[in-house]
């Protein structure tokens, strides 16, 4: 199995922990030759089981409005924003980058949620902030941010 072809921002690392027997299984289709590494494998199981799950992903995507891909905003568009007085919500599947200069408080002036579920990129106190999910509305929804 070929891994997939990826563009984009650098993938993330995750942490997995997997019984010895797995493992061991794993290691055997490598060795085997019908994967080029345990990451190779892992990689195309997660896919296997979005897409078997693509369906509930779409519908979600579409009746929460969430973007996806990467999203990314600057000082300039922001600012643009809040002096027009203008208030969004940022829901976001992938990766989300704030520019340099962008502040906890120039989001929390324009965005009234921010949900971003996968990565978060941008200056270290903004992201940390999306990370702690203050800014979110009161339906229960949370950042699901990583770095």
């Amino acid at each position: 199995m070929a891994p997939a072809e990826r563009s984009g921002p650098e993938d993330e690392k995750v942490t997995v922990n997997i019984g010895p027997v797995d493992l061991g299984r794993v290691d055997l289709l490598v060795r085997e030759g019908l994967y080029s590494s345990r990451t190779d494998f892992i990689r195309g199981a997660i896919r296997k089981q979005l897409d078997e799950h693509n369906d509930i992903v779409k519908d979600v995507v579409t009746r929460k409005s969430y973007n996806v891909g990467l999203t990314a905003w600057t000082k300039k568009d922001l600012e643009q924003m809040r002096r027009k007085g203008e208030r969004v919500r940022l829901r976001s599947v992938g990766v989300c980058i704030f520019g340099t200069g962008v502040t906890e408080e120039l989001l929390a002036d324009v965005f009234e949620e921010i949900s971003v579920l996968g990565s978060v990129r941008g200056p270290k106190e903004v992201v940390d902030w999306v990370k702690r999910g203050a800014h979110t509305s009161g339906n229960g929804s949370s950042s699901d941010a990583s770095t």
